[in-house]
């Protein structure tokens, strides 16, 4: 139970990051703050040296997240946070970043066996089902309490 709620905490942080970035994006105009918030929280979630993590090349960053046990519901997570990062990172003009980041996107859905949607820019389709997810706990359709307070901290 502690387990389930801990990963029902994690994605519901990473969801209001995902809200807030989009905010930041869109009310700021500023899509390097945008990336900043989205890349902070990959960091958190994936519970390994996060900025180490996002300088591997595709194959390699898929490669870690296994071997690291990263929950893969964690993964969805992060894969389209990093789908979302290429299109912040394109509007900031780092393309080579931006290029990386797309790539990392697809090397762990095309890891973990998940799709990602076509346009990278369209926050719907990136966010698609991610708030319930989180609130059931994952993908997989389980569902339970939930509580009051998650302590966000977003």
């Amino acid at each position: 139970m502690f387990e389930r709620d801990y990963l029902m905490n994690l994605l519901m942080q990473f969801f209001r990051a995902l809200m807030r970035a989009n905010d930041l994006r869109h009310e700021k105009d500023d899509p390097e703050a945008a990336s900043k918030m989205l890349e902070g929280a990959i960091q958190e979630a994936v519970e390994i040296d996060g900025a180490a993590l996002l300088a591997l090349a595709p194959d390699s960053i898929a490669q870690v997240m296994r071997v690291s046990d990263v929950d893969p519901n964690v993964t969805q997570f992060v894969a389209r946070s990093l789908l979302l990062d290429s299109v912040y990172l394109t509007q900031a003009d780092k393309p080579d970043v931006a290029a990386l980041r797309l790539a990392q996107a697809h090397a762990i859905a095309d890891e973990y066996g998940f799709g990602l949607p076509e346009n990278p820019a369209d926050f719907e389709s990136i966010t698609e089902g991610l708030e319930e997810a989180a609130l059931a706990g994952g993908f997989d359709g389980r569902e339970g309490d939930i509580p009051d307070d998650f302590g966000l901290r977003w």
